[in-house]
């Protein structure tokens, strides 16, 4: 007998343990009742909710037909939705007699928006349960040529753009409150570095046209080998993330206020060399005397120095080369979410790879990748910089200043970013023109060589909010350092004898 009682245990145990989703009727309900005695709560829940948050499928009905005729200019009450419902027996009451109860039963529309966001938590719930149960099923059944990374991609996404749905904003606010915010946003860009709109990128000239790095942006930034694209930007990451203040908010949040943190995908170099980098521009020790060893005493306190300094600022790298568009998005949605986001860098974008198979048109693939791209800033608010290489047809021009018909497969590149720079660096390609020393031609050489040394151009090609146009930078090439040019006309008047 004992063996069969616990035969029959172990089978009730095996069954499924079917729950029911997450509900209120009750609120439903209530809502719907509120709504039907005063249409003006309609209006405290129409902003967030919407009839597929209904777990019933009456309740949705009534919620669209009410929401049709309150749009329409008319009155919803049980009278004008009576011929919209039909005459179907509910179980011993029509649609009619049950919009009559609803009403009937109403208390106020104080709780309207209460009830409102009880059930779209509730909605949301329901969804999160139906990614959970999408998860286990395509876990156990999923194709031999889907990767478990495809699906964690996949679920990552599901869950952010759920994330990012749950808010109760929009809709009309009162001018006063508009004001508020006008003002805030004010005080905000007169605190932050450079009274700028956007995120300073710690180069005068550059912000000055700019206006900063804009959330949302696709920021193109686009070079020939060797003029120094990936100095420009590490330049640029470590002054936002060195600037980086945060403020503390009510609700225990951090709100950035100065600087940024930045994500940095750095899909040519590893992460140890990007350091290197850093450490040669903030110390001033070439990096390779720091890769050799090759330094004094001196040289060797100037690193460690910066390296302490650097601990704390909120850089982060991602080095893993090869990865898709897909995966990238799902790698900065993380970031986004674990450590917060307000500047993303990818070095560079043809080191991306789209979702289509190898051997397909390239052109399509790379529409894909900067489509991608600008959707993701997009998605996460936040300015995206991506590094681009140049065609070598700007090696057989006289004129060697890119354009943007330079731009590799230019099409999408160009139709997707919001502004498209350049870097170029005059000193670069004059430098091999040397000609034989002690000749006119070596002392003409010698003099052009001297007004663009140290000097940079960053060239502004495209900008949807702004204008285009050229800005000067100073460039030290041992130390791949940016800095603002110190023109003479922008120095300090000298004081007399």
């Amino acid at each position: 007998m004992a063996t069969a009682n616990a035969l029959i245990a172990r089978i009730e145990a095996a069954e499924p343990q079917y729950r029911a989703p997450p509900s209120n009727i009750d609120a439903e309900q209530a809502l719907l009742g509120a709504i039907l005695v005063n249409n003006d709560a309609y209006y405290r829940v129409s902003d967030f909710l919407l009839a597929e948050h209904f777990i019933e499928d009456l309740h949705r009905r009534i919620y669209e037909v009410a929401t049709d005729l309150i749009k329409a200019g008319k009155i919803a009450t049980p009278i004008t939705m009576k011929t919209f419902l039909g005459d179907q027996d509910l179980g011993g009451t029509t649609p009619y007699q049950y919009l009559v109860r609803l009403a009937g039963e109403a208390t106020t529309v104080i709780n309207a928006e209460h009830y409102g966001r009880t059930i779209y938590d509730l909605a949301i719930r329901r969804k999160l349960i139906g990614i959970g149960e999408d998860m286990v099923n395509v876990a156990y059944d999923s194709p031999v040529d889907s990767p478990p990374r495809e699906q964690i991609e996949d679920a990552e996404r599901r869950l952010y753009e759920l994330a990012e749905s749950g808010r109760y904003d929009g809709g009309f606010q009162r001018f006063s409150d508009a004001l508020t915010a006008a003002i805030d946003m004010a005080a905000a860009a007169y605190k932050r570095e450079g009274a700028l709109s956007g995120i300073s990128t710690g180069l005068i000239d550059m912000d000055r046209t700019l206006g900063g790095l804009q959330p949302s942006d696709l920021i193109i930034l686009a070079g020939r080998p060797a003029m120094g694209k990936t100095s420009l930007v590490t330049n640029i990451a470590f002054n936002i993330a060195k600037a980086y203040q945060a403020e503390k908010q009510q609700d225990g949040s951090l709100k950035t206020v100065n600087g940024g943190i930045v994500g940095f995908f750095s899909l040519e170099m590893s992460a140890e060399q990007l350091a290197t980098r850093i450490i040669a521009e903030q110390s001033g020790v070439p990096s390779y005397k720091i890769r050799r060893g090759d330094m004094r005493e001196d040289d060797f306190y100037k690193i460690t120095e910066a390296a302490r300094e650097m601990q704390s600022i909120p850089f982060y790298i991602d080095q893993t080369g090869g990865i898709s568009i897909a995966q990238l998005a799902a790698r900065a949605r993380r970031l986004k979410r674990q450590r917060g986001l307000d500047v993303l860098i990818v070095d560079y974008l043809q080191l991306l790879s789209g979702s289509s198979k190898k051997g397909e048109n390239r052109v399509q693939e790379l529409t894909e990748i900067t489509t991608g791209l600008k959707a993701l800033a997009k998605e996460l608010s936040v300015p995206l910089i991506a590094l681009s290489q140049l065609s070598r047809q700007v090696e057989a021009r006289d004129d060697k200043r890119p354009q943007l018909a330079d731009l590799r497969e230019s099409g999408s590149i160009e139709q997707d970013a919001d502004v498209v720079m350049f870097v170029y660096r005059e000193e670069y390609y004059l430098k091999n023109k040397e000609p034989k020393p002690g000749t006119e031609e070596y002392f003409k050489w010698q003099a052009e060589m001297d007004q663009v040394h140290g000097k940079a151009e960053v060239i502004i090609g495209k900008q949807r909010h702004g204008p285009t146009g050229t800005v000067q930078l100073a460039f030290q090439a041992d130390i791949t350092r940016f800095t603002n040019l110190a023109d003479e006309d922008k120095l300090p008047e000298r004081m007399g004898d």
